[in-house]
This record gives C-alpha cells, sequence and structure tokens, in this order.
C-alpha cells in the first residue's frame, strides 16, 4: 500500500507539517503530563481510524516507557482500572472533542468541568490543543491513505 501522495515531497506539504509540528513542539513543551499527551493522541487515533498515528503514538509512549497494558485498554478506558481520574477527564474530553459531528451540543459542560478539576489553564489550553492538532494530523493522514506499520520511534525528529 502506497500512500496517495508524499506530503513530504510537495513544498506546500512540506511546509504545512513543518508548522503544526511546530504547534506539536508548543505542547510537549507544556506542563500537561507526557503521559496524557500520548493517550489523547491515541485515543483520537483509534476513534479517527488512523493507522499510522494508532501505530506511531502506541510506539512512541512504549518508548517513552509506558505500559503496554495501559495503551491497550484505552479503547475500553471506561471499563479499565488503569488510568488516573485526571487521565479519564482527559480521554472524555478528547472523546468528545474527536466526535463533535456526533453530539449537537459538542462538548458537554461536564466533561469540561471535570477535566477542568484537574488541569490548570496552561494544561486546559495545551489539552485542548492536543485534541485538535491530533484530529488534524488523522485528517491528513486518512485523506491521503498512509500506510501504518512502519513507524520507529524517534524516525522524525
Amino acid at each position: 500500500m502506497e500512500a496517495r501522495i508524499n506530503l513530504f515531497g510537495s513544498p506546500v506539504g512540506t511546509k504545512f507539517l513543518r508548522y503544526i509540528n511546530s504547534a506539536g513542539k508548543v505542547l510537549s513543551d507544556s506542563t500537561l503530563p507526557a503521559a496524557t499527551q500520548e493517550l489523547v493522541k491515541l485515543r483520537a487515533s483509534q476513534i479517527n481510524g488512523c493507522g499510522f498515528c494508532t501505530d506511531m503514538h502506541y510506539k512512541d509512549a512504549v518508548h517513552a516507557g509506558e505500559s503496554p497494558l495501559r495503551l491497550n485498554m484505552v479503547a475500553a478506558w471506561r471499563e479499565a482500572k488503569v488510568f488516573t481520574a485526571a487521565e479519564r477527564a482527559a480521554l472524555e474530553l478528547t472523546e468528545q472533542g474527536t466526535r463533535i459531528a456526533d453530539a449537537a451540543g459538542g462538548v458537554t459542560d461536564a466533561a469540561w468541568e471535570n477535566a477542568a478539576k484537574h488541569y490548570d489553564e496552561d494544561q486546559l489550553a495545551a489539552l485542548v490543543g492536543a485534541i485538535a492538532l491530533i484530529n488534524a494530523y488523522n485528517r491528513m493522514n486518512v485523506i491521503v491513505q498512509q500506510p501504518a506499520g512502519d513507524y520507529e520511534p524517534g524516525m522524525f525528529d
């Protein structure tokens, strides 16, 4: 399987990716816990059916020391006992923020208030940014049918 287009081979694609990768750097440098950021990226990627990002963020999280058990439970986080209350709030916000079209009101006040109990204003800004950014990456990769499975941690550093 080949991608429909090599975004790295296009001047516009390369420039676009450079800009959104810069946004990702702002988020990774924030005080939002790195583990939470990876859980958010993995859950949104699962929901969106983005194999490339699911593969990437699973492998990056394991490489950073995350437990494969926790990562395997992300899709069933509501029933899993391995996530903190803060992580559960972030996963709920991720699901609602990713499935905006499925809910007439978008993200519920309850989900927002729960997240706000666990994260300060800068962390909430990073959480919202992480949800928005991974959804952008997911959509880009799904549109171009970016193949999954070959990612190696650090290959884009």
